[in-house]
């Protein structure tokens, strides 16, 4: 059963040395990706919040990242996480 799936962003992130990183992997979630953070205070103030968490969870490399965190999710461009979101519906 495959239980990770790349992906390649339309823009990329840029991160803070100007490096553009647009190929990525990413895993399928468990129940635990979707239930954790809904405890969070930022999810409880802002449900929309949520999918930068579990992305943050299920994204598991970005290009040479391998620390994918909310603020790099938050950090991304907008069509970026919508394609992400696509994505993480599609597998």
């Amino acid at each position: 059963m495959q239980t990770e799936f790349e992906f390649i962003l339309p823009k990329g992130y840029l991160d803070d040395g100007n490096t553009v990183h647009r190929n990525g992997v990413m895993r399928l979630s468990r129940v635990v990706d979707e239930i954790v953070p809904m405890g969070d205070p930022r999810v409880q103030a802002n449900p929309a919040y949520s999918t930068v968490l579990i992305l943050s969870r299920v994204v598991t490399q970005l290009g040479e990242i391998d620390a994918i965190t909310p603020t790099l999710i938050e950090e991304m461009f907008a069509e970026d996480l919508q394609f992400l979101q696509m994505f993480y519906r599609k597998i």
